[in-house]
């Protein structure tokens, strides 16, 4: 009897435990649930995450991964999904049981909020790609392993806590705004550093570097191994003024009279060189502020300062070289002292809008990584000069060229890319009807097809993506970039278009005009699906857009490809299937399977064209 009421009390104290402990792990998992929702309420994205508050998070959301018990989010995965706008505060950072999130690669802008890379057990955080800004918090999580803030717009210094981050094994800070000392990290178990191109000076820390030139190129002020080495100049210091044998009354009197008598007037006209001096000095110190200071970044809405043509040399101030046909009513000094924004930071550089004095307005792109010399970099601009005179291609105006520094002037297009006109503004880009993403999609077609006509079969364009298709007030599609993909390293050019790269350049690493025609093609399915080119899947790995094209159409599924906007626009749907047939022919693996450009060109007029018809019949 006794035993049976132990038992009893046991198994009461069994039920009473799971009682108390089953509305914390509910609790838990239901406040995971909700600071979700509430990020995903909080800011637009592209694709729908399918988040219901009724289906079960752990097995159904997608992005989200929990622990072996599902009793708490652990991962969060969105790459590539069209998040738009501000990271909101108190949502992510909520969940303190996460240690994987990516958002990268997606158009997050404005600050980062401090409760996010502080998740204590945050293990891993990629924000990278996107056009985050202002400084980096200070407050980070000890457990961090990778930090990626890549590809960004973060200015302000490097936070002294990375040094307490002692599982820090990779950190990626290149391609943004920092300034500032590097701190000396020292931190055994990190085997992966990239601050490159930045705004860094001073000397590298020891510490560091070990790691190799790539680490910490295109920062003009940095110095120390692997880099440069640091000027040792330095003035000597002055030795007392004390004279072994110090001179007697008599004499002293002596050299006074002396003085007084036959030197007062070299004084006064020492003195009078003296003051001319300084104030030469001070007109010099003034002409160099208002020429070197003028030039303004102005990224959004924050006043962080960068500039271009920080490698201009003095007494090459004025070797811009302007092509036939262009207007050369500025030089360089011009563009140094006009007041700037930086428009964006594309796969071979930094593109600033420049407004210059006399109210003209021009786009300057100061390249990067360039991997020719003098003489290959100029036959290059000759060719683009050349190639540039198509109503397709966005000419190129002038260029400047020294060691340090690579400059190339557009004129500037103030309706925008394609890119931020199809996903930029949900409400703008949901209007973005038919006829005119044929239009903008069929200019960009003559434009690739005129660069593989007229510059050879070895001529490319390298580098095809939505917003390298800019656009006139008439919505015609132009193409940017032309040209550059020679001038640069074959891995900077090809790291940044992942979704837009044919299969054989991974291997490769050679650009060809068949890969060119598989970029188009994804440009094309994502303007028929309004999809990014890269799209989240599983453990922060991305499926491309042919992919999930080619894996909708095999299950009999086409109508889901396109976007709802399209949908509902019911009587081009003929048109939409031939299209989308067009893409897939430029996206097979098989590179000699694709179709020319040339070809694809006249397949889409043919579109075009029925489309037209439909639109306005003729009458008889």
């Amino acid at each position: 009897m006794k035993l049976l009421s132990s038992a009893a009390a046991a198994v009461g104290l069994l039920l009473f435990l799971v009682v108390l402990i089953a509305p914390q792990v509910v609790s838990d998992l239901q406040s995971d649930r909700q600071a979700l929702l509430d990020f995903a309420a909080g800011i637009p994205h592209g694709r729908k995450l399918a988040w219901n508050a009724s289906s079960p998070v752990c097995s159904s959301w997608f992005g989200v991964s929990c622990n072996s018990d599902a009793t708490r989010v652990t991962a969060v995965h969105l790459p590539g999904v069209g998040l738009l706008g501000s990271i909101p505060a108190k949502t992510i950072g909520r969940l303190d049981a996460l240690t994987f999130l990516s958002l990268r690669s997606n158009y997050l802008i404005g600050s980062l909020p401090s409760d996010v890379p502080s998740i204590p057990s945050l293990r891993f955080l990629y924000l990278n790609q996107n056009n985050l800004s202002g400084s980096i918090p200070d407050l980070l999580s000890p457990e961090l392993r990778v930090l990626d803030l890549s590809d960004n717009s973060f200015s302000g210094s490097i936070p002294g806590s990375v040094q307490n981050l002692t599982h820090l094994a990779a950190f990626y800070l290149e391609n943004n705004s920092m300034s500032g000392v590097i701190p000396d990290i020292n931190l055994p178990g990190l085997r992966t550093l990239n601050v490159s191109f930045n705004y860094f000076n001073g000397s590298i820390p020891q510490s560091l570097q070990r790691f190799s030139y790539r680490s910490f190129v295109g920062n003009s002020f940095l110095c120390g191994p692997p880099l440069k080495r640091c000027s040792t100049t330095s003035s000597p210091s002055p030795s007392p003024d004390v004279s072994p044998n110090p001179p007697t009354k008599a004499h002293s009197a002596t050299s006074h009279r002396k003085l007084s008598l036959k030197s007062i007037v070299g004084i006064v006209i020492g003195g009078s060189a003296v003051l001319f001096l300084i104030a030469l000095v001070c007109i010099v110190c003034l002409l160099k502020r208002k020429v070197g200071g003028g030039i303004r970044a102005l990224k959004g809405k924050n006043e962080s300062q960068n500039t271009f043509g920080s490698g201009v040399q003095g007494a090459e101030k004025n070797k811009l070289f302007f092509f036939p046909g262009s207007s050369s009513h500025f030089d360089l000094e011009d563009l140094l002292k006009a007041s700037a924004e930086v428009l964006g930071k594309g796969s071979y550089g930094t593109a600033y809008k420049a407004s210059l004095e006399d109210g003209t307005t021009v786009v300057v792109k100061r390249l990067r990584e360039v991997a020719v010399g003098t003489k290959e970099f100029e036959l290059q601009m000759e060719a683009i000069g050349k190639i540039g005179q198509h109503p397709n291609i966005v000419p190129l105006r002038a260029y400047y060229y020294s060691k340090n520094e690579k400059l190339l002037v557009y004129n500037y297009m103030p309706t925008g890319s394609f890119s931020a006109l199809l996903h930029g503004d949900r409400s703008a880009g949901g209007g973005v009807n038919w006829e005119t993403r044929v239009k903008i999609c069929l200019g960009a077609a003559k434009g690739i097809a005129h660069i593989h006509s007229d510059g050879g079969a070895k001529s490319v364009h390298g580098n095809i993506k939505a917003s390298n298709v800019l656009l006139t007030p008439e919505f015609d599609g132009c193409l940017s970039d032309v040209g550059l993909a020679p001038l640069m390293n074959s891995p900077t050019s090809t790291s940044r278009i992942i979704g837009y790269r044919a299969p054989e350049v991974f291997e490769t690493r050679k650009v060809t005009q068949k890969s060119d025609v598989y970029s188009f093609g994804v440009l094309l399915l994502e303007m028929l699906t309004r999809r990014p080119p890269a799209q989240a899947l599983g453990y922060d790995h991305v499926v491309d857009l042919p992919r999930w094209v080619q894996s909708v159409v095999r299950e009999e599924w086409t109508a889901e490809v396109f976007d709802v906007e399209l949908v509902r626009d019911g009587h081009v749907e003929e048109e939409k299937v031939q299209m989308l047939q067009i893409a897939l022919a430029c996206v097979v693996r098989d590179p000699d399977q694709r179709p020319k450009m040339d070809e694809v060109v006249r397949m889409m007029e043919d579109i075009q064209q029925s489309y037209s018809n439909v639109q306005t019949p003729q009458l008889l």
